[in-house]
Formats: structure tokens, sequence, C-alpha cells
């Protein structure tokens, strides 16, 4: 039997989102550029998707603009498309400040080393246990700084920051600036007023049942009028000139599914996810064993879908393998870095030295987990630390 719990890279796709998207492929295959009834049906399908997921991102009251959601390829062009995109809109200046958190996800953080090789002043702030250094973050902000990015829920920790707090202070110094809010890991898993007061989001579709291949940017009426945004992929101008090349017309289509289903089954799944957690946290002290130990974030709020552990004395790769060898699939951090060998980034800001980061893993629940799928891992986890102990 398969117990995956590795979520956070990627989501099983919902059957409700493969039938949507083969009714899509095999009848609705027009292009949306193309001036005939069939681009006019695929077009139309693309703005009734607009509609559903900014209905989950505005405030209550506002009404959608299709304008405000570029269609990406993931996650990661999505923020590209804000970062670069921002920083294209805007004359060459050095002297604009850029800021950023310390456990940003891999796409932030290489954006903002770029700007930096350009010349602009970039700042990271440090996130001990999760939180965001304020002290040091107000010390940094000043009347040149012109943008701001905080995630809303870290990929590697489930550590959730307070971006509205974030994003006020900013404003306080700077009415100007523009911000950014990666929520990939936790859109349609928290309120949308924990985020709702960012300029610019990036999402995803594959971390919540939907397809691989499909990411997108909400950008707010603010960023529209200011003209904050610049293309950073040229062509035909699909996306309102935004993003150019065609639409992957299904995968909006099962984008926007997947909205719906977490849409209708929220309290359920953020039910599920909060009983996973706590089960999970218990059965891992329960097991008695001192070198097991949860990493858990001292924000105000976490995210009961993540967990991070150390298992000391273990390194994270040889515990992946002894699992896998058992059907049993986690990983030791986020997806989006496993092929590089540097130590993450985000643990080592969270407080954990070297050794203990070489020793952690992430589990990350879906909707498809049960109790069952814990009682195997944790099972797993004491048999791989008696086991892999004795060969070293």
């Amino acid at each position: 039997m398969e117990h995956y719990l590795d979520n956070s890279a990627t989501t099983p796709v919902l059957e409700c989102v493969l039938s949507k998207m083969n009714e899509v492929y095999t009848s609705e295959y027009g292009n949306p550029s193309s001036l005939h009834e069939k681009g006019y049906t695929a077009q139309k399908i693309i703005e009734e998707a607009k509609k559903t997921i900014l209905s989950t991102l505005l405030p209550s009251g506002k009404n959608p603009v299709a304008k405000q959601l570029i269609f990406t390829s993931c996650g990661t062009e999505a923020t590209n498309l804000a970062i670069l995109g921002f920083a294209a809109s805007k004359p060459r200046n050095s002297g604009k400040k850029f800021i950023f958190g310390e456990t940003e996800h891999a796409s932030v953080i290489s954006c903002a080393k770029h700007l930096e090789s350009c010349g602009y002043k970039v700042a990271f702030i440090p996130s001990p246990k999760g939180i965001w250094d304020m002290e040091k973050y107000v010390q940094e902000l000043n009347s040149d700084t012109v943008f701001v990015s905080a995630m809303l829920v870290n990929n590697e920790t489930g550590a959730v920051n307070n971006v509205s707090e974030i994003f006020r202070l900013a404003r306080a110094v700077n009415p100007n600036v523009i911000t950014h809010c990666d929520i990939v890991q936790g859109y349609m898993k928290f309120p949308k007023n924990l985020f709702s007061s960012a300029d610019m989001l990036t999402l995803s579709a594959h971390k919540i049942g939907g397809p691989k291949g499909v990411g997108a940017l909400y950008v707010s009426e603010n960023v529209l009028k200011a003209r904050a945004l610049s293309p950073v992929i040229f062509g035909g101008g699909q996306e309102n000139g935004f993003r150019s090349g065609t639409e992957n017309v299904a995968g909006i289509a099962g984008f926007a599914e997947a909205v719906k289903y977490f849409r209708d089954n929220y309290a359920k799944i953020s039910s599920l996810f909060s009983e996973l957690y706590d089960y999970t946290a218990d059965s891992l002290k329960n097991t008695g064993s001192d070198r097991i130990v949860i990493n858990t974030p001292e924000t105000d709020l976490k995210a009961t879908h993540i967990m991070n552990v150390t298992v000391k004395g273990i390194r994270s790769e040889t515990m992946l393998h002894f699992l896998s060898s058992k059907n049993i699939y986690v990983s030791s951090g986020s997806a989006c870095a496993s092929n590089t060998n540097s130590k993450s980034h985000v643990l080592k800001s969270f407080g954990l030295d070297d050794k203990d980061i070489d020793s952690s893993i992430r589990i990350s629940f879906g909707i498809q987990n049960t109790k069952e799928d814990v009682d195997a891992l944790v099972l797993a986890v004491k048999e791989g630390l008696d086991t892999l102990s004795k060969r070293n």
C-alpha cells in the first residue's frame, strides 16, 4: 500500500478536475485567440475560471476584473513576473530598495539575487522560529523601499507570516510601495483576509488537486493604475499583454475546478489537516525517542498540513530512501530545491544547525490522507531510526 505524504511538493489530481480537463481537451479545444466560435468558447472558459479564482482572493463586496488575474505556467513564473515585471516597469534606479523574507521560496530568492546583481538595494529579513525579525525589518524600511515580498505559509516549516502587518508597516513608510505575497502553500487553506491586503499574489494549481503546469498572478487595481507591472515574456500579447503564449485552457479549467472543490469543502479539509497534524505530533512523541524532534514554528498561526521533523543522527536522504522502500513518501524540504546541494536556507534561518538541517524531513498532508498513513509513517521512522543507527 502506498502512503503519499509529500503534498506540499504536489497533490494527486482530483477526479472532478480530470473530468473537467478531459471535457475541454476533447470538446472545447479551440485556441482562445482564434476569432471563431471555438476560440470564443475557449476564451469564455478562461474568463469563467478567472471569476471563480478572483472571488476567493478579493475582499468581500469587490467585483472581480478579469485583467487582475494573469495565468502563467506555474507559481515560479508568476513570482518572476511579479518581481522582475515590477522592476522592469520603472526606470532603472539602483537606489530603489526591495525587501524579501529570508525564508522565501527559491523563485523569490533567485529573483532577489538577480536584482541585487543588477545594482538594486536588496535586504533579506531573517525568520528565527519562522517569525520575521520585525525589529530588523523596521530598520530596513525607508522611503526608498519600493517593493516588499513576504510569503503567507512557508513551504518547509508551515510557519505563517503576519503579512498584513508586514505590508502595513511598509505602507506607513512609503504609501506607494508595492507588496507581493506568495500564497502557493496557503491558498484555499487559509482565509483570504490574511493576505488580501497584498498588491500581488502568487498561486499554483497543483498544490490543491489541480494540474501541474498552471499558475497565476493576481494584481490589484492599484498595480494596474500605477502601471507597476511589465511583461517578462513577449509574443502575441495574451493575458491582456502581461503574459504572451497560448493559454493552457484545459489546465486553467482544471485549476478553477480544484478551487471550487476546496471552496465547497473548506471546513472539512481544515478539520482533516488539524486532526492529522495533532495525531502525527502525538504519535511521534509517543515513540519515546528524544532523537525525533518536531520543528514547531512560534508564529501565531501554523499550517497544519505541513510538519518539519528532525530525526537526529540520520541524514534525511538516507531516511527518505528507507521510507521510500516501504512505499512511504515524504521529502527533505522544497521539491523545487531538491536538485541543489546547498543546505536549506529556510531551516538555517529558522535556527537549525547544519547537522539538524541534514537530518530533517518534511511531512505534508493532502485531502486523501488518513490516520493509517500516519501510523505507517511513524512505525517506519522508528524502525528506520533503529536500523539506520546500527549501520552508522
